[in-house]
């Protein structure tokens, strides 16, 4: 965590992470660096190079890194979107932001709160190995960063715009699996822009929903590994 300034301000968010998991109170929340432009590739540059890398090493993120990741995958790009509420760099289904974004650190597991910009600590000890499928086998088991694409049922209620589909449970899976796959592809493009590997996979869905003490509301959905290339 060299570098990511550490605070111990709670937002409501804050707050409701915090009851998550044993052990959090050991680990700080982290605001993150505001969002920078790095290396300056344009999007055809971007397109041309996404592919998934399964060798991926054990090199650090460096602070700045890891917040233009978090930002380019569901951070706020305008005070105001649809409905009234931010915008972020991913298009939900009535801007619900029924996605979250946890972040599995060797630290610990922490979710992104991208209106705060910062990593609020869920649980402390090292999970990255459940944000894998079962016989997927040892590939990028050190990558710094794995990502866990969390849906909460419970935003749809909360969207600006009721429309039916989002009451009815069969295009509520559609529609989260679709904004699953938007910041997947956000990150992976970040990823090719960055010289960084990334893959997307599954996960222990059952062992991490345990971990996560995630509500009824909530389901574990897929995993996405990024880090540098390099051995498996």
């Amino acid at each position: 965590m060299n570098g990511r300034k550490s605070t111990n301000n709670k937002s409501p968010s804050a707050d409701s992470a915090g009851k998550a998991g044993d052990g959090v109170l050991e680990l700080p929340a982290i605001t993150l660096l505001k969002p920078a432009r790095g290396r300056s590739v344009s999007v055809y540059s971007s397109l041309r190079e996404r592919k998934t890398i399964r060798s991926i090493g054990k090199k650090e993120l460096s602070p700045q890194m890891l917040s233009n990741l978090l930002w380019a995958a569901c951070g706020v790009n305008r005070k105001e979107g649809p409905f009234g509420v931010p915008g972020i760099t991913a298009a939900s289904a009535s801007n619900s932001q029924e996605i979250d974004l946890y972040v599995a650190l060797k630290e610990g597991v922490y979710l992104y709160d991208s209106a705060g910009h910062r990593l609020v600590p869920v649980v402390a000890g090292d999970l990255r190995a459940l944000a894998i499928g079962r016989g997927q086998g040892s590939a990028g088991a050190e990558a710094p960063v794995r990502l866990i694409y969390v849906v909460d049922i419970e935003k749809f209620g909360r969207a600006g715009f009721q429309e039916p589909g989002l009451k009815d449970s069969e295009t509520q899976k559609a529609y989260y699996f679709v904004d699953t796959g938007l910041i997947a592809g956000n990150v992976y493009l970040f990823a090719a822009s960055q010289g960084l590997a990334a893959w997307f996979h599954n996960c222990d869905k059952a062992a991490l929903a345990k971990e996560l003490k995630l509500r009824p509301g909530q389901r574990v959905l897929f995993g996405q590994t990024i880090g540098y290339e390099g051995k498996e």
